[in-house]
């Protein structure tokens, strides 16, 4: 071949490979005119009944705007829950979360939502939004609600809820059915469990930090087992329920009761029998720690173990240990109350 002709050759093909490869090339983000971002912190954590403030910041003002703070619903596409919006001068509220729901104002640029009174419900994403024609932009910012994630079973055995009972069951215990985020931060924080419950979104897992024979077998790394999306009005699995601490607090009676005698016990004291998602509260986050069995709100009877030792379960990690479900006539137990 000719030298310049293969010269030629050679330039052309570089310019092709070239195109090929920009043609290619993911296109750079967008950068934003109006708003921070990143927001100042994309993840704000809070604990339930206390206030949160979710930053969102703008570089500059338009002449004409909208601000609007949407929550995402992951699990339901399309629905969009509308919290708040503000032309600048003046703002209003919307669905459930609205009357809790104010701009910080700290300055004229800012566009921050503080929410008051949080609840377990309040945990998820949620978006910033400004709206200014063809050029609205938008940042998404993550609170979480200080909590941990328990499994939950029907006091009539294994695998009995469908997905309404499930969530209805976790309401009862001062909980809410636990979502994804919360259960994978629950198996980093140790929560391992072998039985599949349901979650927010109708999806089943289960966590697992040891592997072995009966939860998916010992060549499976650990993780989070799926079952994926499940039928939700058929099939029946546990729950996974998430709580936070209350404002109040948890403690035992001892004595040999039954469970009317118990629940008599906690009134004269101006409390209640303590639900599950109480105790499992005051164990993480108050240290609560007692070898002796009490009745529960549910007829379960459990104890929560914070130093872990041979005459208190034997197991050698903490956490709340439960003797299911007794005949409330027995008088075997004390009582948690919760006041």
């Amino acid at each position: 071949m000719h030298p310049g002709v293969l010269l030629t050759w050679v330039v052309a093909s570089f310019a092709w490979t070239s195109a090929v490869h920009h043609y290619h090339r993911p296109a750079a983000p967008k950068k934003l005119r109006y708003l921070l971002e990143p927001p100042v912190y994309a993840e704000v954590s809070a604990r339930r009944g206390a206030n949160a403030t979710l930053p969102c910041l703008l570089r500059a003002r338009p002449a004409h705007y909208k601000v609007k703070w949407t929550k995402l619903q992951p699990h339901r596409p399309g629905v969009e829950d509308i919290i708040l919006i503000t032309n600048g001068h003046e703002q209003r509220g919307y669905g459930s979360l609205g009357p809790r729901a104010f701009l910080r104002r700290a300055h004229t640029l800012d566009a921050s939502l503080r929410i008051t009174r949080l609840g377990l419900e309040d945990d998820g994403r949620y978006r910033c939004e400004l709206v200014n024609g063809l050029e609205d932009e938008s940042v998404t910012l993550t609170l979480r609600i200080e909590g941990l994630v328990f499994p939950y079973q029907s006091q009539e055995g294994r695998y009995r809820f469908v997905l309404r009972e499930a969530r209805e069951a976790c309401e009862r215990q001062d909980a809410r059915l636990a979502t994804y985020p919360q259960l994978y931060r629950a198996w980093t924080e140790g929560l391992d469990w072998c039985n599949a419950g349901w979650l927010d979104d109708g999806t089943v897992h289960y966590p697992i930090i040891h592997s072995r024979e009966p939860c998916g077998g010992r060549a499976l790394l650990p993780g989070i087992r799926s079952y994926g999306p499940k039928e939700p009005t058929r099939d029946r699995f546990d729950a996974f329920c998430f709580t936070s601490p209350a404002p109040g607090r948890v403690f035992y009676i001892e004595g040999r009761l039954t469970y009317a005698e118990a629940a008599e016990a906690c009134g004269a004291r101006g409390a209640e029998i303590a639900r599950v998602g109480h105790l499992y509260a005051a164990w993480r986050f108050a240290g609560l720690d007692r070898c002796d069995g009490g009745w529960l709100e549910d007829g379960s009877v459990r104890f929560p173990i914070s130093a872990p030792r041979e005459r208190c379960g034997g197991l050698p990690e903490p956490g709340v240990r439960s003797f299911g479900f007794p005949n409330k006539t027995l008088r075997e137990y004390g009582v948690y109350c919760y006041r």
